[in-house]
This record gives C-alpha cells, sequence and structure tokens, in this order.
C-alpha cells in the first residue's frame, strides 16, 4: 500500500475561514487573483477569465450565456458539465462566488427550476444578486452562510454542485453532512475540486495563501470516498483530470502545485430510504 499524503494543518480553523472571507471579498471588490498569484496574469480582465474559463472546461456558448460580470476566472473545472441537470429541478451551489455556474445551471433547469447559491462572504452575495438581475436569471437566488452550516432545508435539493470551493473548508466532513441531509432521496453531487496527488510541502500546508488558493487543505481521493461514506453517500466516482496540472501550475510563482495537486471531478448519490437502511446495516 502507498503512503497517503500526509494533510495535517495546524492553522485554526476560525484562521482560516477568516482569511477566505477575506481574500474572496477583495476578489469581489476589484477583481483580484483567485486561485492564481498576482503576477502569473490570470483572473486580471474579462478576455483572460474568459480564456481560462476554456481551460477549465467551459464552451464559448456557456460564456455567451452569462454577462461578463458573473464569470471572474475562478475555478478548477466545470461542475455544470458533469450534473446533467433536468427542467425543474432545485440546484444548490456550494460556494457560489459570483453566480457564474448558478447562471448556467438556471438555463439548464429553466423557469420550472430553482437554483440557490450559497456563500459566506457578503461582497460576493451582493455581486451575485446585481448579476442575476444583468442576467435576468429570475430562478434563482443567493444566500448568505456557510458550507459547513447550509441555510437550507433538509430533503428539499436534486443536485448539489461546486467549483473549487469545498478544499478552502477546515470541516470537509461537515460539509458533506449537510449535502446529504438537504439532498432529496436519489440526489446527486456534482463537484469539481482540487484533490492532492502527493504529500505537499509542509510549508505550503501550513500558509494560508496556500490554502486560500485552494492548494493548502486540500484532501486526498482516499479521504474524500471516506468522508462522502462517512456522510451516507453510495456511488462516490472521483476522477482526477491530468490536464488541468497545466492551469495549477500558474497558481503560484514559489512553488509548483501541479506536483501534489490535480483538479478532479465528485460525484455521489444520496441513496433511496430502502437503499439508506442497507447502508446503515439496520
Amino acid at each position: 500500500m502507498s503512503e497517503q499524503p500526509d494533510t495535517e494543518s495546524n492553522i485554526e480553523p476560525d484562521t482560516q475561514r477568516r482569511a477566505v472571507r477575506q481574500r474572496y471579498a477583495a476578489i469581489a471588490d476589484d477583481g483580484s487573483e483567485g486561485c492564481c498569484e498576482p503576477s502569473s496574469g490570470c483572473c486580471t480582465d474579462e478576455e483572460q477569465s474568459a480564456e481560462t474559463a476554456i481551460d477549465l472546461g467551459y464552451d464559448d456558448e456557456d460564456l455567451t450565456a452569462v454577462e461578463a460580470a458573473g464569470n471572474l476566472g475562478l475555478g478548477c473545472g466545470n461542475p455544470t458539465a458533469i450534473a446533467s441537470l433536468e427542467p425543474g429541478q432545485t440546484v444548490l451551489d456550494l460556494g457560489s462566488g459570483a453566480g457564474f455556474d448558478c447562471f448556467l445551471a438556471a438555463r439548464e433547469v429553466g423557469e420550472a427550476g430553482h437554483v440557490i447559491g450559497v456563500d459566506m462572504t457578503p461582497e460576493m452575495v451582493e455581486k451575485a444578486r446585481t448579476n442575476a438581475r444583468q442576467n435576468d436569471a429570475m430562478n434563482t437566488e443567493f444566500r448568505l452562510g456557510e458550507i459547513e452550516h447550509l441555510p437550507v432545508a433538509d430533503d428539499t435539493v436534486d443536485v448539489i454542485i461546486s467549483n473549487c470551493v469545498i478544499n478552502l473548508s477546515p470541516a470537509k466532513q461537515q460539509v458533506f453532512d449537510g449535502a446529504f441531509r438537504v439532498l432529496r432521496s436519489g440526489g446527486r453531487l456534482a463537484i469539481s475540486d482540487v484533490v492532492l496527488s502527493a504529500t505537499p510541502p509542509a510549508a505550503v500546508r501550513e500558509d494560508l495563501d496556500a490554502i486560500t488558493s485552494c492548494v493548502g487543505d486540500a484532501a486526498t481521493i482516499e479521504t474524500l470516498e471516506t468522508l462522502l461514506a462517512e456522510a451516507g453517500f453510495v456511488d462516490v466516482a472521483i476522477e482526477p483530470k491530468d490536464e488541468s496540472r497545466a492551469f495549477i501550475r500558474e497558481w503560484s510563482d514559489e512553488y509548483d502545485p501541479s506536483e501534489y495537486a490535480v483538479s478532479a471531478t465528485i460525484e455521489a448519490r444520496k441513496p433511496e430510504p430502502t437503499q439508506q437502511k442497507q447502508v446503515t446495516g439496520s
């Protein structure tokens, strides 16, 4: 058996959340960089954000369907591409930012559907609500809240999406437990996130900049599989995307994150009640 990467950090959870909130508040206010360093040249203007989105798996139709202000060039994939959304569904976006993925999801579920974005940064929620008006996205709403404490009722969501956000949480089990709670039976997770493929340097694990840049507190595939199973999910499938190393290595000038981090798609399902009994052994 291969040795698992050491990913433990000594940073206090509240300190981590505060650092993440401050970083993304700055992005919302002035469009500064998200999961990339200032000198890398990404996320600095509309054209570059569009190029970044293409690299992440979006297409030209996605970009033209949403007003440019909704696309901040953040993320590490395209969760809507794997979500297989249908008209009339209710979708929840964990860490919805300026709303880009929410607006794409809203297009798929149509007027009969509903999309909820949850973000812990007030500046992002305000920006997303403004973008919703500009995009005439009447079937979307944005709620202020932490993804560890979802402001969403039990058994009300069909599909949960998220884009490069869960890695930022210091309480990932709590995130998946909450996701399981709000999903209807048979509901699904369709997530893009960063996972660890090797042990990062200790300095990276203890660096708040690295953590808020989506690398320092990422989990291994094995850890995520365990967390999802503990929450009650079945049909867990995590697929790393090796091609993502090309843009991940641009996230820092001080080190090469692609040596130990890669983007992945994460899918799972909340079982039907009869299946839940079988899973728990009751």
